[in-house]
């Protein structure tokens, strides 16, 4: 945000940063190597453990296997998925065929399932069960899940198979249902990691499965209330659980404004990607938060997650402020999330450096091409002296410097003062408050909102910095 860094050359600190990140990779691939063949060893071990008598293996080398890799979840949603053959499939002279077509259903299910970030927990015989918010938790989860059923009995219903009689009586009935609540879950395998989990949340979404219609998706009220949003639910009944009834909805399908096929119902469009988006938006902040709390250097007592914070929260005012759109929201609240991720590289060319860093991590949570562009965009505009070419960047380029016009400017004042000498700065106090003074008189607010609210803080505060260079020294 500012621009009085400019003695500070920050060539040496990346090409530190580049040397200490080739040190790094290369230790991770030693220990990489290092863990493939201990665990090769132990599972050598292992199968020559197994085929030993217990009364011959020593207590000290017995191992509690029960307790390896133990994990606890507090929010997973959890679908169990059965499918049963009808009585008409073993009188069909097709039958074969039709139970080699439901493998390859079975194969989709899975592909389905790792489309939308689903860990398939077992598969038995022709029950699925598959869990969302594991192993990463994201708040999106009981979405995801519902979306995957969706997709799911859809495939099953218009999939092209022969699998049904002469008389046209299909020879699969799919039931779903879907829970939300805490689970354990052991983690098992080296290269691929798969989680059986165990739990009540399990064992009701097993319940609820058995209690809905035949192709119908059935869903608890602690899912119905995550995800009510964006989908028709009719109320279906109760089942009882452990001394208490638990409420059951049955999915209809995605509501139509949310919805690609309005008749069908069954894949998102773009609105629903954006409201999606500002939901998964709280997984996100938490994502970068952390990464600036580790990755900042400890002298930056103004451009730290307190600011990023502050910035997010004003350009949803100011946001609101000036009639934005949901998606515009998105795109500023994102920026605003980012536009000082660059100092965990260096201060000179924070701006470009945290686009670099947005246009790596955004990908992963589903944002566009275009978007992210859009967001670059934003970031870049904080520059100083700030000169926005839209509303957009007036917004964001209002909410970085809403502190100018606030009562608390003073002591967030004092915190970039001690951030720029940390930085190498060598100006005394008065000459920090003469340059405030300058600044704060050539600098004015672009938007509407902030003008109308922060323009008469801002004059107050010239004042007051007036009296404090005026005030001689004690």
């Amino acid at each position: 945000m500012t621009d009085v860094s400019e003695n500070i050359d920050s060539t040496d600190r990346i090409a530190s940063l580049i040397r200490e990140k080739n040190e790094l990779s290369q230790q991770l691939k030693q220990l990489s190597a290092m863990y493939d063949s201990l665990m090769a060893e132990k599972e050598r071990l292992e199968s020559i453990l197994s085929v030993v008598p217990a009364q011959y293996v020593p207590e000290s080398v017995k191992v509690d296997t029960s307790q390896q890799h133990l994990l606890k979840f507090k929010m997973v949603t959890v679908m169990y998925l059965d499918i049963r053959a009808t009585a008409s499939l073993t009188s069909c002279e097709n039958s074969a065929e039709a139970i080699d077509e439901l493998d390859q259903v079975m194969f989709h299910f899975n592909d389905i399932a790792e489309k939308y970030r689903l860990q398939v927990s077992k598969t038995i015989g022709y029950s699925f069960l598959c869990a969302g918010g594991i192993p990463i938790k994201n708040i999106t989860n009981p979405i995801d899940v519902v979306l995957a059923a969706l997709e799911m009995n859809d495939y099953l219903q218009t999939v092209s198979y022969r699998a049904a009689d002469t008389n046209g009586e299909k020879f699969w009935q799919l039931r779903i249902g879907i829970h939300t609540g805490p689970v354990t879950a052991t983690a098992s395998g080296r290269k691929k990691i798969s989680y059986d989990i165990k739990g009540d949340t399990v064992n009701n979404a097993s319940r609820i499965a058995a209690a809905a219609e035949v192709n119908k998706i059935n869903i608890s009220v602690f899912t119905y209330e995550l995800v009510k949003e964006f989908f028709v639910t009719d109320f279906c009944g109760v089942i009882p659980v452990k001394y208490r009834d638990l409420e059951m909805y049955q999915i209809k399908r995605l509501k139509k404004d949310y919805s690609v096929n309005v008749n069908r119902g069954v894949y998102p469009n773009g609105c629903f990607q954006i409201k999606y988006l500002l939901r998964q938006f709280t997984d996100l902040q938490e994502f970068i938060l952390d990464k600036l709390d580790r990755e900042l250097p400890p002298f930056l007592y103004y451009h730290n997650t307190r600011h990023t914070i502050d910035v997010i929260n004003q350009v949803e005012i100011l946001g609101y402020g000036e009639g934005v759109s949901d998606e515009e929201l998105l795109l500023l609240k994102t920026a605003a999330l980012f536009h000082d991720t660059g100092y965990i590289v260096g201060s000179e060319n924070h701006e470009y450096f945290g686009t670099q860093i947005a246009r790596d991590i955004l990908p992963n949570y589903n944002y566009t091409q275009d978007q992210i562009d859009r967001i670059c965009s934003l970031i870049l505009a904080t520059k100083l002296p700030p000169n926005p070419t839209n509303i957009f960047e007036r917004i964001i380029c209002d909410a970085d410097l809403v502190y100018l016009g606030r009562t608390d400017f003073i002591p967030v004042s004092n915190m970039l003062y001690d951030e720029l000498k940390a930085l190498g700065s060598n100006l005394d106090i008065d000459a920090w408050n003469q340059k405030q003074v300058d600044f704060l008189t050539k600098h004015h607010y672009f938007t509407e909102t902030a003008i109308k609210v922060l323009e008469v803080g801002k004059e107050y505060q010239i004042e007051r910095l007036k009296k404090l260079i005026a005030k001689p020294n004690a």
